[in-house]
């Protein structure tokens, strides 16, 4: 049963009557059906939605290629973090490490996308 304050906003919505209209190109006011601009506004919206109503967002298939120059752009922000301390290890020894962290990071970037793509398929496929 609605509550006494449902009951009051459900009657003040009644109580209006509303008149829906378009101004043509020579400034005069035609009336329109509400259920046409209702048909409007529904082919006008995009299907893929998420949870917050935002359309989703297409994600790429992976590829190796793209998972290399992520891993590029890691490898010297890590030489740099390993350039900043009191005691850094020697030049030699951070661009080893960097090389070596780059090189671990092209699978695990290629996985990621891989289980982001497929995820996105997956809700393609859902509706």
């Amino acid at each position: 049963m609605p509550s006494r304050k449902q009951r009051r906003r459900r009657e003040k919505a009644k109580r209006h009557e509303y008149e829906y209209v378009l101004v043509d190109e020579t400034g005069k006011e035609v009336e329109v059906d509400p259920s046409e601009l209702r048909e409007q506004k529904e082919k006008e919206r995009p299907k893929a939605r998420g949870r917050s109503g935002r359309p989703a967002r297409e994600v790429k298939p992976p590829s190796w290629s793209r998972a290399a120059r992520r891993a590029l752009l890691f490898a010297p922000l890590l030489f740099i973090f390993l350039s900043i301390g009191k005691n850094p290890p020697p030049v030699a020894a951070r661009l080893g490490i960097a090389a070596l962290y780059a090189g671990i990071f092209v699978p695990m970037f290629f996985w990621v996308d891989r289980f982001a793509y497929r995820a996105y398929r997956k809700r393609l496929e859902r509706g």
